[in-house]
């Protein structure tokens, strides 16, 4: 069993530690929130994102990063993507040479315009040899917590590490498979998230089933596109980081890029929709950062494009189904 440390306190960072927990792993949560802290560790709670579900024994919650990673040998990000580079920025003191590093965090940063896995690469020193992993798949953060099967993918470039990870986090109720094409994992996770705020603007309007299959198909044509002018690979798109998280996210309730879309469709202001959301939405900023790497790849991603204008000029949901519909006609 390992000690694993956990950092970020949300839905998606509690389910992974209830599960890793109940695996025999010692777990050590870094949470945000300083008041989650005492309740956590006191009530077995976390009101705040998790609250439906106890926290088994197995877990210690702390607000210092040092007493989290002081005896981490594996180190689980599950911090929003805007935050990555800073939180790894507080943690350099405290990372050693040996860690091993895994990202739960599915967007793109959007100044650099780079993976999470890259922003992590980019932060530790060049002499560190960091072994670096991601975990991405279909899986929404309360069913893996309720103990549903749910299948991942671990992903790295060294396959020893993938395989690390496959073992450590696999458990009766969590299935990891490996793969060596971090690109192609990476860029599922973070794009589908954009599709899916397209398929909720479509629920929102009211439009049915006809809309929604095209919209997930020609969203993963979107997807695959971008991902093979930046190194990823076919067939990792056709998987469970691909299509299998894009038709979760796009048809499933707990989806909260769903139902940003949802909102937007039936009226609402962005601001007014994201004011009242506690837990973010990575597609909202994601979507700006894929349009301007399809941009910089030339890669046509006219979905992506009108949720930009939906998201940051606008745009009138209406408007924007009307514009896709009337392109260029062409071949599939």
């Amino acid at each position: 069993m390992k000690t694993v440390a956990v950092i970020g306190g949300g839905s998606w960072g509690t389910a992974l530690s209830i599960v890793l927990a109940k695996a025999g792993h010692s777990v050590k949560l870094w949470v945000f929130e300083k008041e989650l802290v005492a309740e956590i560790n006191q009530n077995r709670r976390n009101s705040l994102y998790m609250a439906e579900f106890s926290i088994p024994r197995g877990i210690e919650a702390s607000n210092y990063l040092e007493c989290c990673l002081r005896e981490a040998e594996i180190v689980l990000t599950v911090v929003p993507s805007h935050h990555c580079r800073s939180v790894f920025g507080l943690m350099l003191p405290y990372l050693k040479r040996g860690m091993i590093f895994v990202s739960a965090t599915k967007g793109l940063e959007n100044q650099t315009l780079q993976r999470m896995s890259e922003v992590i690469h980019s932060v530790l020193p060049s002499d560190f040899s960091p072994r670096i992993a991601v975990i991405s798949g279909p899986s929404f953060a309360k069913e893996v917590a309720r103990g549903d099967p749910t299948a991942l993918v671990a992903a790295s470039e060294d396959r020893d590490v993938a395989e690390l990870v496959q073992r450590e986090f696999s458990g009766p109720s969590l299935r990891l498979y490996t793969n060596c094409d971090v690109a192609g994992v990476e860029f599922g996770g973070a794009v589908k998230n954009v599709i899916a705020l397209a398929a909720g603007v479509c629920a929102g309007l009211g439009y049915g089933s006809n809309s929604m299959a095209a919209l997930i198909t020609r969203g993963l044509a979107e997807m695959t596109r971008l991902a093979l002018a930046c190194g990823g690979k076919r067939e990792t798109l056709a998987g469970l980081t691909g299509l299998g998280d894009l038709v979760l996210t796009c048809t499933g309730g707990l989806s909260r890029n769903r139902h940003v879309g949802f909102q937007l469709g039936q009226g609402q202001k962005l601001a007014e929709i994201v004011k009242n959301m506690r837990m973010v939405a990575e597609g909202i900023m994601t979507t700006r950062a894929t349009l301007q790497l399809a941009r910089k790849h030339q890669v046509e991603m006219p979905i992506t494009e009108q949720m930009d204008y939906v998201l940051h000029q606008d745009k009138n949901p209406l408007e924007a189904i009307r514009d896709l519909m009337d392109r260029r006609l062409r071949d599939e």
